[in-house]
């Protein structure tokens, strides 16, 4: 399977079963729709999505390039998914995998994440599958739940494939508990023989196209006009 449909991409053939769930075969839905109700069950529903970054792109651009490939509450559908859509080393330049915990979307500015931030790891080529799939197990099985301070917890992990090193991500609740926290251990522990090129934590509200703060004056000047 070489690719994944993504918005402005379709050629209008694709139904709207295949639209909602891009990559997916119709053998793999039907496996997945049983998976879901005989599974063990997840503590919390994980939903893959995938988008392609475009540079200067507009949160609601960024937004009208996202796919949500399919919502996951039991372990067998969560490894049915990850085992019929492409592997990371197959996405092309720019493109981003995301697992969100239950119904949020991967933005900064979206309700359950606007005051988080995400722990940021790039890692050479040759690990980003690798390494992609710890954090996922590591997510959906809460390990990390023991390396966040109480009140926090992990929301989501992205990878994007970019020109050199990918980029993996580990979102978190609340930027303002980082310092309690101790993920990255725990991150070296999953992997120890790999290298990191880079890690560090960023808060979304630091970004500079984050554009939660501009929503939220627009709604104020509407409010008081």
């Amino acid at each position: 399977m070489a690719s994944i449909p993504i918005p402005g991409s379709e050629n209008g053939n694709i139904d709207e079963e295949t639209s909602r769930s891009p990559g997916l075969l119709p053998s793999a839905l039907d496996t997945l729709k049983q998976d879901e109700t005989d599974g063990v069950p997840l503590d919390t529903p994980w939903t893959f999505w995938i988008d392609k970054a475009t540079r200067g792109a507009t949160a609601a651009q960024y937004e009208a390039n996202m796919k949500k490939i399919y919502s996951v509450s039991t372990v067998q559908s969560f490894w049915s998914v990850y085992n019929h859509i492409p592997d990371v080393s197959e996405l092309s330049l720019r493109y981003s995998y995301h697992l969100m915990r239950g119904n949020r979307r991967p933005m900064w500015e979206d309700e359950g994440n606007q005051n988080g931030g995400t722990w940021r790891i790039k890692v050479s080529k040759k690990d980003t599958s690798r390494l992609w799939k710890e954090l996922l197990l590591a997510a959906i099985g809460e390990q990390f739940e023991g390396h966040l301070a109480p009140g926090d917890e992990v929301c989501g992990i992205s990878v994007s494939v970019r020109e050199r090193d990918d980029l993996l991500q580990i979102w978190n609740y609340d930027c303002s508990l980082t310092n309690q926290a101790t993920v990255m251990k725990k991150v070296h522990s999953l992997v120890p023989d790999v290298f990191f090129n880079a890690e560090f934590y960023k808060p979304h509200q630091t970004h500079h196209a984050y554009e939660g703060e501009k929503s939220q004056l627009s709604n104020m000047m509407m409010i008081n006009s």
